[in-house]
């Protein structure tokens, strides 16, 4: 398992006002709990990255569902990110953050798989904030597994409900998504329980779950301002990996079988 450590807490001190982290713009408050699961799955690729350069080669990431690359932004606060070649899927390649120096990118409907992405190749794949867009979701599951290398990590997270709650909230996202005519703005028309997100990986692949991880359970609002404490954002790192289950959100790490 990976650790949520002292050195992770100790290592990040934003000190300009209006960056999430130091480093991002799209959320003003700097420990931005909404934020932090691209802080989190940052700290833990860095260190692999460090440790591929003892290999003697850089480590090969794909982010699939770029977005405008978030979580490159995150990785790149960390030196060992020159250790990474960092390869993208995504719908397009519109806005994405560094585009000339990505190795690879490939743009495409996820629920078709990918096929020209190659199989076993990737040290590490991120997945984060996707698969509640997809309404058919095995293709694009067994893709995750396919995609890694033996030994490879994944890193894929998703929103959830309470378990029974998010049998209620099923019927709501579809309505949403049915308003959206953009497939790039495709709403949620999934609602997951972090026991059936677990199911899901399960069903359609072999991949070792490692950790479970939450990293907000009540935010935003009054409780805004908080997140402008370092403690603020260590307590709900804590409380995430004890309860995650009761999180606004799950990321799970898994890693593919040798």
């Amino acid at each position: 398992m990976l650790d949520v450590s002292l050195s992770e807490f100790g290592a990040i001190r934003p000190q300009r006002r209006g960056l999430a982290f130091g480093v991002d713009s799209t959320r003003p408050q700097l420990y931005s709990l909404r934020q932090a699961r691209y802080q989190a799955l940052a700290f833990d690729i860095q260190r692999m990255a460090a440790e591929y350069v003892h290999l003697g080669r850089p480590l090969r990431l794909l982010d699939i569902g770029v977005n405008d690359g978030i979580s490159r932004k995150y990785l790149n606060a960390w030196p060992s990110s020159a250790n990474i070649d960092f390869y993208g899927a995504d719908l397009d390649e519109l806005d994405v953050h560094e585009r000339e120096k990505w190795t690879g990118f490939w743009t495409g409907d996820f629920m078709e798989g990918y096929p020209d992405i190659p199989s076993g190749f990737f040290d590490v794949v991120i997945c984060e904030q996707v698969l509640e867009h997809l309404p058919e979701l095995e293709t694009a599951v067994r893709t995750l597994q396919r995609v890694l290398r033996p030994g490879g990590t994944l890193f894929v997270g998703v929103p959830i409900f309470p378990h029974g709650f998010h049998l209620l909230r099923r019927p709501v996202v579809a309505v949403m998504d049915g308003m959206q005519t953009n497939p790039r703005q495709r709403g949620h028309v999934q609602a997951f329980s972090l026991i059936t997100f677990k199911g899901l990986l399960r069903r359609y692949t072999t991949l070792e779950i490692r950790e479970a991880r939450g990293f907000r359970v009540i935010s935003g609002g009054v409780l805004r301002p908080l997140e402008n404490r370092r403690w603020w954002w260590r307590f709900n790192r804590w409380l995430g990996s004890k309860v995650p289950g009761a999180c606004i959100e799950v990321q799970i790490i898994a890693r593919k079988p040798v």
